[in-house]
């Protein structure tokens, strides 16, 4: 007798930041369309001419790529460009889902900002380098979680909210006040969010991915992640997007129901006890 999951047949799940090839994202999309998921996938509409080389070689389509997968697995998907920083878009967003596909039932808040100009000393911190990333990765969350969290409370069905943080929200290393600030900030959004929407049955948790093999990870040589791996992480590997797509189909799932307000750090043991 094999184990399995339940309560995810034709639910339907929004999954922004979900276009890349190497990516949280998109796994997180597929794991949850191997569990019997409806997709929403969405992505800022980032030009072709930044794709990395190997989606350009693989004639890769960012969202409209990752619906495309959804389907193979025989659920539906819908791909939609969205600015989760800008609160119209985000209402124009859960329109869109609910005229498509009339419900929504899980919301994984995965879209974060790109490294840039941000990992600097506070007193040479830029505030627009400030801004680009909390605006992302704090504020981008907290429309898509009061947009849809008001959708699954006027549903009246439950549902739940995981929202994708870091252990960088943990850490808070020098020269990375403006995406630690962020993350920390998500940290305090789902605590206090899964205590106002639990009486609606609906659940908010958080997971703290550490070194994910995505291509986030491009701009270091991979001898150099290695001997980082090797120093800070007791399972002595980075983890691959599978397992934080695991990790949110288990949340989504009826075995998960009596969980919320949970920070889960999902990182090789690199944060062990924290």
């Amino acid at each position: 007798m094999t184990y399995k999951l339940t309560g995810m047949e034709s639910k339907v799940a929004v999954i922004t930041g979900a276009g890349r090839m190497r990516s949280i994202g998109r796994s997180i999309a597929l794991e949850l369309a191997k569990a019997g998921c409806d997709i929403v996938v969405t992505g800022s509409g980032r030009s072709a001419e930044h794709y990395p080389d190997d989606e350009k070689q693989a004639g890769w389509r960012d969202i409209d790529s990752v619906a495309d997968e959804v389907r193979t697995l025989g659920r539906r998907a819908l791909a939609i460009v969205s600015d989760i920083s800008d609160l119209d878009s985000v209402k124009s967003l859960a329109n869109k889902v609910m005229a498509e596909l009339g419900r929504v039932d899980f919301v994984i808040n995965n879209a974060g900002a790109a490294r840039s100009g941000d990992r600097a000393p506070v007193v040479d911190l830029s505030p627009a380098a400030w801004h680009k990333v909390i605006d992302v990765n704090l504020t981008g969350t907290f429309y898509m979680s009061q947009v849809f969290g008001q959708q699954l409370i006027e549903q009246g069905q439950g549902g739940s909210i995981i929202n994708i943080s870091s252990i960088g929200g943990k850490l808070m290393a020098p020269t990375t006040a403006a995406y630690a600030a962020s993350k920390a900030g998500i940290h305090a959004l789902t605590c206090a969010m899964s205590g106002e929407v639990g009486p609606h049955g609906i659940r908010v948790n958080a997971i703290c991915p550490g070194i994910v093999m995505t291509s986030r990870l491009d701009d270091t040589s991979q001898e150099q992640w290695k001997q980082i791996i090797n120093a800070h992480v007791p399972l002595k590997r980075a983890g691959a997007p599978e397992e934080i797509g695991a990790m949110v189909v288990y949340l989504c799932s009826d075995q998960g129901a009596w969980i919320t307000g949970q920070l889960y750090s999902v990182d090789g043991g690199q944060l062990a006890g924290r």
